[in-house]
C-alpha cells in the first residue's frame, strides 16, 4: 500500500498581484504532482534458527507484502522441504553466504531448494546447499536481482547432484552478480529463455557447464571466472522450445581457465556431449561477441563455434551461428588432453587436426545454398586475433573426401568488428 505526501510550497503575494497569478498558484498548490511516495507500512521481518525454522521461514515467505524486507539471521538451517516465494517487490537476504546456510540435504518434497515466482525480487547473501533438484530457480520474473548467493552440491561432481544452481528461466531484467555455483550436474548459472541478462563478478566451478546463457537475447557475461568445469562458458540456442533464435550476446573479461573436470551429465542431457577441458562454446546463436577473455589451461579446446548437430522436427529452427566476432583474447595452453571420449567435438576435432588441436574451432557448417553462393557479410564469422592458432572446416572438400578439408588461415576471416551495445536493464 502506497502512502503519498503532497508537498507544496505556499508564498505570500503583494497586494497588487494579478488575478490571474493567485489562480495559477491556486491551480499548483491543488495540482502538484507526487514528490515523495513511500510505503509506511512496508517492514521488516527476521527468522533465526532454531525449532520449526522451515514452517517459519516459509510463513514468513508467504506473509510478505510488497516493500517487505525479510532477513534470514545467521546459522546453519537444515530443511526437508521446498520454499517458494510469490509476491512482487520484496527482498530476502541472509548475512553472508558463510554465515546464513540453508541445507537441503535431507528434502524429502519439492523440485527446488527456493522457487520464486514473483516479480522484482532481489535475493541476496545467504547459500543454498544440496538441493534435491535445481537449488534456486526463478520463473517468469520481471525482475529479479541475485546477488552474493552460493548454490553448491557439497558430495562434490556426481550425476545425483541437482541440475542447476541458479536457474532463472522465462524471466526479464535479470541480474547475477557477485554469487559461486560449484556441482551442478548441468549448469552452476543458467539463464534460458530470458532477454536482458547481466551475468558479472561471479564464480562457477566443478559444474559440469560453468555459465550457460540458453535461448536468450540481450545478455552480458563478464568479469566471472569459470574454472574447473566440464565446459566454462556456453551460449547455446536449441530447438523446440517456446523462445529461440538466441541472439546479442556480449562475453566478456572473463577468465575461463583450467576446465578439467569430466563430464557428470545424466545420460541423455544436451550438456552431456561437452567434452572436458572446453573454454567457451558457441552453438547456432546469432550475434554474439567474445572479446578480452582468458581462456587457457583448457585440455580439448579454448573456443569453438558449431551448429547444432543432431536431428529436429522443429521448421522454426535454425542450427548455425551467425554473426560471430572474436576479438582481443589472451589464449594460454589449449587441446593437451582431448577428451574424445565425451560426445563428437573432440574426437572429430583430434582426427581432422591430426592432434594439432588449435585455440578456435569453427565447425564451417552453412546451409547449403552458402556453401554454393557464399554467406552474406551480416552472418560471417569475423576473426581479430594476433597470437591464436585457428581451424575450420571446408564442407565440400569433408564431404567430397579430400584428404585435407580444413582451412587454418584466420586471416581469411578478417573483418571490421561491429561492437555490440551494452545490454541495460531495468532497477528496481
Amino acid at each position: 500500500m502506497q502512502t503519498c505526501v503532497i508537498v507544496a510550497i505556499a508564498a505570500s503575494a503583494p497586494a497588487a498581484q494579478s488575478k490571474n497569478l493567485k489562480k495559477m498558484k491556486r491551480i499548483l498548490f491543488f495540482s502538484i504532482p507526487l514528490l515523495v511516495s513511500f510505503n509506511l507500512f512496508a517492514k521488516e521481518v527476521f527468522i533465526g534458527p532454531g525449532p520449526s525454522a522451515q514452517e517459519r521461514l516459509q510463513e514468513a515467505l508467504i506473509l510478505m507484502e510488497e516493500g517487505d524486507t525479510l532477513i534470514i539471521k545467521s546459522g546453519y538451517y537444515k530443511f526437508e522441504d521446498g520454499l517458494s516465494l510469490d509476491v512482487d517487490d520484496v527482498t530476502v537476504k541472509g548475512e553472508g553466504i558463510d554465515s546464513t546456510i540453508l541445507d537441503f540435504k535431507n528434502q524429502q518434497s519439492g523440485a527446488q531448494g527456493l522457487l520464486v515466482t514473483s516479480d522484482r525480487v532481489t535475493l541476496s547473501d545467504f547459500s543454498i546447499l544440496d538441493a534435491k533438484g535445481d537449488a534456486l530457480k526463478v520463473i517468469g520474473a520481471k525482475g529479479i536481482n541475485m546477488i552474493n548467493l552460493k548454490t553448491e552440491w557439497t558430495g562434490g561432481p556426481k550425476s545425483t547432484n541437482g541440475a542447476y544452481g541458479f536457474y532463472p528461466v522465462e524471466s526479464e531484467d535479470v541480474l547475477i552478480d557477485g554469487c559461486v555455483a560449484i556441482g551442478a550436474s548441468d549448469a552452476g548459472i543458467y539463464v534460458g529463455q530470458s532477454k536482458n541478462i547481466i551475468v558479472r563478478n561471479s564464480i562457477a566451478q566443478y559444474n559440469v557447464a560453468g555459465i550457460e546463457i540458453e535461448n536468450s537475447y540481450y545478455a552480458d557475461v563478464y568479469n566471472n571466472l569459470a574454472s574447473h568445469n566440464t565446459g566454462g562458458i556456453l551460449v547455446f540456442d536449441l530447438p523446440d522450445l517456446p523462445q529461440q533464435g538466441g541472439h546479442h550476446i556480449r562475453v566478456f573479461d572473463n577468465k575461463s581457465i583450467d576446465n578439467d573436470t569430466d563430464n557428470f551429465a545424466p545420460e541423455g542431457n544436451i550438456v552431456g556431449e561437452v567434452p572436458r577441458g572446453t573454454g567457451i562454446i558457441i552453438m547456432a546463436n546469432s550475434d554474439v561477441e567474445i572479446f578480452d577473455n582468458l581462456m587457457s589451461g583448457n585440455g580439448t579446446v579454448n573456443l569453438s563455434i558449431v551448429s547444432y548437430g543432431d536431428e529436429t522436427d522443429d521448421p522454426n529452427y535454425y542450427p548455425h551461428p551467425k554473426n560471430i566476432q572474436v576479438h582481443g583474447n589472451t589464449y594460454g595452453p589449449s587441446g593437451f588432453d582431448p577428451d574424445i571420449e565425451t560426445g563428437d567435438l573432440a574426437k572429430a576435432l583430434f582426427e581432422i587436426s591430426g592432434g594439432n588441436m588449435p585455440d578456435i574451432f569453427w565447425d564451417g557448417i552453412v546451409p547449403l545454398s552458402q556453401i554454393i553462393f557464399g554467406q552474406p557479410d551480416d552472418e560471417k564469422l569475423i576473426i581479430a586475433e594476433e597470437d591464436a592458432s585457428f581451424l575450420t572446416i571446408k564442407p565440400i572438400k569433408y564431404m567430397l573426401g579430400f584428404s585435407d578439408p580444413t582451412n587454418t588461415n584466420k586471416d581469411d576471416f578478417k573483418g571490421e568488428i561491429s561492437p555490440l551495445k551494452e545490454i541495460n536493464i531495468e532497477t528496481f
